[in-house]
């Protein structure tokens, strides 16, 4: 399936490098993948490291990767729990898709629309300067906003349940992203974002 025109070709104000597959997984696949992904995952409460101290993350969080994928953010050093056949089916999958091989991915799982997360871009040293990040959303739909650091220029999708957004080049240099709070929406949500981590690029 080819991913659809995001932007009008004659727009010049700044654009993201993404591809946007919003019918990935028929809706009834993408329910059966949640269920499965749900149940055979080994979720985690963790807490972060902000300006006021250290809290509680609004979602539940995995991180699954081939060995030695270890992945510090926000203070959280993760140390990868072994594939799960499910996510393993579906890495294999998109990995076909976007000619990368994935070493790694991080599940987010948002119980309902007061689980979110805050501005950020994941530009870490181990993922080096132009990553590939393929983000598969499962459940309820949400809002995923990308914002231009230099403009301000903000970019929003409506994830679905099967929806495929895959990040390039400089999008995590250039842009931030988020998952904001909709109090209402009721449904689970459950995003994978695959990536490849190289942690020699990490400085000692």
């Amino acid at each position: 399936m080819q991913a659809l025109p995001m932007f009008d070709l004659f727009d010049d104000t700044p654009q993201p490098d993404v591809d946007w597959h919003p019918v990935w997984l028929a809706p009834t696949a993408a329910a059966e993948w949640l269920a499965r992904i749900v149940a055979e995952t080994d979720w985690r409460q963790e807490r972060i490291r902000t300006p006021g101290g250290w809290v509680d993350q609004p979602r539940l969080t995995a991180w699954q990767g081939d060995p030695g994928a270890v992945y510090i953010y926000s203070g959280i050093r993760n140390v990868p729990q072994p594939w799960t056949p499910a996510v393993a089916e579906l890495r294999d999958a998109i990995a076909a898709l976007c000619g990368v091989r994935f070493n790694s991915v991080l599940l987010n799982r948002y119980r309902s629309g007061t689980d979110s997360m805050g501005w950020h871009a994941d530009h870490e040293p181990e993922l080096g300067p132009e990553p590939v990040i393929a983000s598969l959303s499962l459940g309820a739909t949400r809002r995923f906003d990308l914002r231009h650091n230099a403009t301000g220029v903000t970019r929003s999708f409506p994830l679905s349940g099967g929806s495929l957004l895959v990040m390039r080049g400089k999008t995590q240099a250039q842009w931030r992203h988020r998952v904001p709070k909709e109090p209402a929406v009721s449904g689970e949500r459950v995003n994978l974002t695959f990536r490849v981590v190289m942690p020699e690029l990490r400085k000692k």
